[in-house]
Formats: structure tokens, C-alpha cells, sequence
């Protein structure tokens, strides 16, 4: 697959592709928190589209143990706005070409990827290498060789690794865990987890463009179910069979539309996946010996709701990627664990590519095979 540089893609965007509108009506940062602050982590947010102006960047107005720093754009009109509206000195401000400069910059410890997936692993390599920890969007890479890279490189200069899984810090996610050590309802059984949305918009978002996306559902919302049988299980898949549909080949005429996956077990549980991006679905069901448990939604942001055979659960509810940054910066600051490790994206990238695999020998089912608690954030981190 050819390699998409920052190059490439600046230029994509100068065609309106994968840009995304300035920021909106946000509250302003009233003051600019001290980088010397040594109990609060900088962090540079790499590529300024929806997520990072809707999502990240108000939520590191509320983060407790981290701040956001610095930006790194492409868009030379995004970058007086972003510095008025959140106090950020020019010195922080950084483009594609420039970037490794931003290894001087003591003010950022934290480089988060939030580029297309073609570009993840250039950029996570590059913030290793300039001595800064990486957390890298979803998924990882475009592949699992990508994965390697970027794993080496943060082992190489000695920086932490995290996945942008924001669900693992969010309270309904964690209780679905806490069934699943403590065995509340009994060995799991079976399980069904869905995430897809209905994609009507532009015709040339990124997403749409194979080189840019790697892949279309599956590799966009299809993280998020594959994400939900794991932890909804404890158990890492041992197989999958998959299948491809599209009743909108013009729409999607370079990526996946919808993928269904059927998982094996070791512990004998199967489980059943679906990812789309022409309908919409947002769910986890697990039904164990005992009882059973589900979310939904299960991954949209706020609101999710969950309930059990045994009553609904109850929740107060923030901003997942303040309790996400914040976790990934306790990892740094206080040895916390690390709750989405970068083998985590690994193990994800494995199974995405043998569902991939399996599409195209026509539905035959693909062997996998992971070490104990490979990809688990308290588990072996090598396979």
C-alpha cells in the first residue's frame, strides 16, 4: 500500500478533503496553566480536525494531570485560533515540516496522533524519537508491520505508549471488566457487539479514501466492536470467519461498507461482530452461564447505559477523553498502569488483518494466536 506523507496529505486537504470546520462555540481557557508545573503533563495535539477540536482539546481544559501544551498543523489559518482561544505561545505551535523541532520544546511531554491512519505511524515514530511520549488514535496503523515500527521506536527512546481508547477509562466500560474478573454472571457463553453509524456526508472525506484510511468500517467503528468481545470476555479471539457486504457500491467505492465476523474462544464463548458505515448500531450483549450483561450504547461518548439480568446500571458520567488523558498521564507521572498499551492496537491490528484475510478467501476461517493476556493492559506485553 503506498505510504501517504505529510506532503500527500497536505495536499489532500488544500482539496477539502478530511478538513473539518475551525473551532466553535468552546468555553475559553481562562488561564494558561504553568508548564513548570511538574504534576501536569504538556501535551501537543498532532492534526486539528473534529476530534481534537470538539473532543480533546476542551477536555484538557478539565484534566487534572495534563494540559494541552502545544498544536501541530497543518492549516496555517487554524493556528491563530487555536492560540487565542486556548493561550498558547507561538513557540508550541508547530507544522508538518517543522515538527521534529518540538524535541527542544520542554513544555511538551505528550505528542497525541489524531492524523489519518496512514499517518500514524510516521508521526508516532517521530515524537519517540524526539524523546516524547506517543498516544496514538485508533487504530494504530495501517498495518501490523507499521505497529512493530511504532512499538520499537517508543521501546527504543525509551517513552510510553498508549492507545486513544478512550473507553477503558469510562466507569460502564470498567464495570463490564469487573464482571468479567470477578465472574459475576458465570463463564460467558455468547457475546454480540455492533458499531456502525450511516456515513450520507462528503463523498471525499479521508475516510472514504483507502490510501489515506486503510480500510473503511473495519478499520474505523469495527475497532470499537472487536474492543467490546475482548474485554466483554476476558479472552483474546483463538479464530475468526468474516464476510463483506455493500448495498452502496458508488458511495463506497474504496472501502469497506459492512463486515460481519464470527470469534471463537478458548474457553469455548463465541462471539458475533458487526461494523458498518451505512446503518446504525452501538452495542454489547454478553450472556454467561448465570445471567448476562450489556451496553448500550455501548462506545458513543456520553450518554452510554448499560444494564444486567440483574437490574440497570447507574453511572455519573464526564468526558471520556479528560478520564482517558488523565489515566495515560498517571501511567507517566505515577506508574499507574497503562490501560491501553500499544500492543493492545497491535493485538486489534492482528485480528483486523485476519478478518480482512478471511473476506478475501472467501469467509474461510483464520487462526490466531496470542500469548496469555497479550494486548491486556496487566498482561505480557510481547507475544
Amino acid at each position: 500500500m503506498e505510504k501517504v506523507n505529510r506532503r500527500s496529505f497536505t495536499k489532500t486537504l488544500s482539496k477539502g478533503i478530511g478538513a473539518t470546520a475551525l473551532i466553535g462555540n468552546l468555553p475559553l481557557a481562562h488561564t494558561m496553566v504553568n508548564p513548570q508545573n511538574n504534576k501536569k503533563l504538556g501535551i501537543a495535539l498532532v492534526g486539528l480536525g473534529g476530534y481534537s477540536t470538539y473532543q480533546l482539546a476542551p477536555a484538557l481544559l478539565d484534566t487534572e494531570h495534563c494540559y494541552l501544551a502545544g498544536i501541530v498543523t497543518g492549516t496555517p489559518a487554524k493556528e491563530n485560533v487555536w492560540a487565542k482561544k486556548y493561550h498558547i505561545p507561538q513557540k508550541n505551535i508547530y507544522n508538518y515540516s517543522n515538527f521534529d523541532a518540538i524535541k527542544e520544546n520542554g513544555d511538551i511531554d505528550v505528542v497525541y496522533v489524531v492524523l489519518p491512519n496512514a499517518m500514524h505511524s510516521e508521526f508516532s515514530i517521530r515524537a519517540a524519537e524526539a524523546g516524547k511520549h506517543v498516544i496514538c488514535e485508533k487504530p494504530m496503523a495501517m498495518n501490523v508491520a507499521e505497529c512493530d515500527e511504532i512499538i520499537k521506536a517508543c521501546k527504543d527512546n525509551g517513552v510510553k505508549l498508549g492507545m486513544g481508547y478512550r473507553l477503558h477509562s469510562e466507569p460502564y466500560t470498567q464495570e463490564v471488566k469487573r464482571f468479567v474478573r470477578e465472574k459475576t454472571f458465570g463463564k460467558v457463553k455468547d457475546m454480540v457487539s455492533e458499531a456502525a453509524y450511516y456515513s450520507g456526508g462528503n463523498p471525499n472525506q479521508w475516510r472514504l479514501d483507502k490510501k489515506l484510511s486503510g480500510g473503511g468500517a473495519l478499520m474505523n467503528m469495527g475497532c470499537y466492536a472487536i474492543q467490546g468481545l475482548v474485554y466483554g470476555s476476558g479472552e483474546n479471539p483463538i479464530a475468526v470467519t468474516a464476510q463483506e457486504f455493500s448495498t452502496r457500491p458508488a458511495y463506497f467505492k474504496d472501502t469497506d461498507e459492512t463486515i460481519t465476523a464470527q470469534f471463537d474462544f478458548e474457553s469455548g464463548a463465541k462471539g458475533e461482530m458487526l461494523t458498518s458505515h451505512n446503518q446504525n448500531a452501538n452495542k454489547l450483549r454478553v450472556n454467561c452461564e448465570n445471567g448476562w450483561y450489556e451496553l448500550d450504547p455501548a462506545s458513543t461518548y456520553i450518554p452510554l447505559a448499560g444494564r444486567t439480568s440483574k437490574g440497570k446500571l447507574r453511572f455519573a458520567q464526564e468526558s471520556q477523553q479528560k478520564l482517558q488523558m488523565d489515566d495515560f498521564a498517571k501511567h507517566i507521572l505515577f506508574d499507574a498502569p497503562n490501560l491501553a498499551p500499544g500492543e493492545m492496537g497491535k493485538r486489534d491490528m492482528i485480528i483486523v488483518e485476519a478478518i480482512y484475510k478471511s473476506i478475501a478467501e472467501g469467509g474461510k476461517k483464520q487462526t490466531l494466536k496470542f500469548k496469555a493476556g497479550y494486548g491486556f493492559s496487566n498482561g505480557p506485553t510481547s507475544e
